[in-house]
């Protein structure tokens, strides 16, 4: 009998997943989405064999579900899937940033006769949508599992049975483990980053001239700055015990910082900053974590007329892809900075070693 598998929410991951369960698995992959288009746009692209115009219809037959919603969402659909028919046996996931509400409020299932397991695959693209969905979306990155206590260790190998076309590498912590980990790698990043951003917008009712003067490496920086309001908003509400914990060291950090310019301490300054690079310097290069990776390759141009278009050339002759380029400095006279970037790390190596070939400089930051 062939089994079933019903995504709610058809968006990047749901999407991702959906084409990594199939390239394992012979199985009916159904889907729904509140947008019609998304929808349709999954079938069209074979990412699903059905469409459910409700939840509830879907979920009946499905020996695996995935909630591939935002975390509020998430934790309203607990309450609701539990008012429905669903088959015994079944597996519930979700996909979700935060952990433990929602771990907390999937209690309600197991009257069910079904098995609820959070999950948190910790890799993303910088696009959005079913049509921007890859198979390999998650190779090589963390997907976090967080069971409740007292699940049964069969259905935790089943999911990640299901699961292994992702060809991620799993990792069980506590739904209160995740929460603080991810809220100290992810989530408080993106609340630095934001503001950040909301400092040199206050600068600049000052001084209009320091939007020019950020458009380019304080503009990297802060990229995540760029990512959904209402996804973060979330979050922070979500994650509220972790990020107020994070915020109070942050601010003792600050002071420890702000004490150390202030008293001019040359040397524990340069210390600081030295410890800082060596621990990052040691930070895991080829693995997925939880902010999407900038495959990234800066390129060392001549002011010569034509040299974009003969590297730009040199990446079309290959089939490598190039998902942005930009041009960092370029003024009369000098080498002029070339950022490339790519869908993954294996386009920018081919397009480093091409590069290379045809005697261009280029290097990784």
């Amino acid at each position: 009998m062939e089994r079933t598998v019903f995504i709610v929410g058809l968006g990047l991951i749901g999407g991702s997943i959906a084409l990594a369960i199939r390239k394992e698995h012979n199985v009916n992959i159904c889907g729904f989405d509140i947008s019609e288009e998304q929808l349709k746009m999954a079938l069209s692209l074979k990412v699903i064999d059905e469409a459910f115009q409700t939840i509830e219809e879907g979920v009946k037959k499905a020996d695996l579900i995935i909630l591939a919603t935002p975390v509020t969402k998430t934790e309203r659909l607990m309450r609701e899937i539990s008012t429905y028919e669903l088959k015994p046996g079944a597996i519930i996931t979700d996909v979700g940033s935060t952990k433990k509400r929602i771990v907390k409020e999937a209690s309600c299932l197991k009257e069910k006769g079904v098995t609820f397991i959070g999950g948190h695959p910790m890799a993303g693209s910088h696009k959005s949508g079913v049509e921007a969905a890859r198979e390999h979306l998650f190779e090589n990155a963390f997907y976090i599992l967080t069971p409740a206590e007292g699940t049964d260790v069969r259905a935790i190998i089943q999911l990640q049975n299901w699961l292994k076309g992702t060809r991620a590498t799993f990792i069980e912590l506590t739904a209160e483990q995740h929460d603080r980990l991810a809220g100290a790698i992810s989530h408080f990043p993106h609340v630095i980053a934001a503001s950040l951003v909301h400092q040199i917008a206050k600068i600049e009712g000052e001084d209009p001239l320091v939007s020019r003067l950020a458009a380019g490496g304080f503009r990297d920086i802060t990229r995540i700055a760029s990512a959904s309001p209402t996804m973060w908003r979330d979050i922070l509400l979500h994650n509220k015990e972790s990020l107020l914990q994070l915020l109070k060291s942050w601010t003792n950090e600050m002071e420890h910082v702000k004490t150390l310019i202030e008293e001019e301490s040359a040397d524990e300054i340069f210390s600081y900053f030295q410890v800082a690079k060596e621990f990052r310097d040691g930070l895991p290069v080829r693995e997925k974590g939880a902010i999407p990776s900038f495959y990234d390759l800066f390129v060392d141009v001549p002011d010569h007329p034509g040299v974009i278009s003969d590297v730009t050339s040199i990446l079309a002759q290959h089939q490598i892809s190039l998902t942005n380029i930009r041009i960092l400095e370029t003024r009369e006279d000098i080498m002029g900075v070339l950022r490339l970037s790519f869908r993954s790390e294996e386009d920018r190596e081919r397009a480093q070693i091409k590069l290379h070939q045809e005697m261009y400089d280029t290097y990784i930051l």
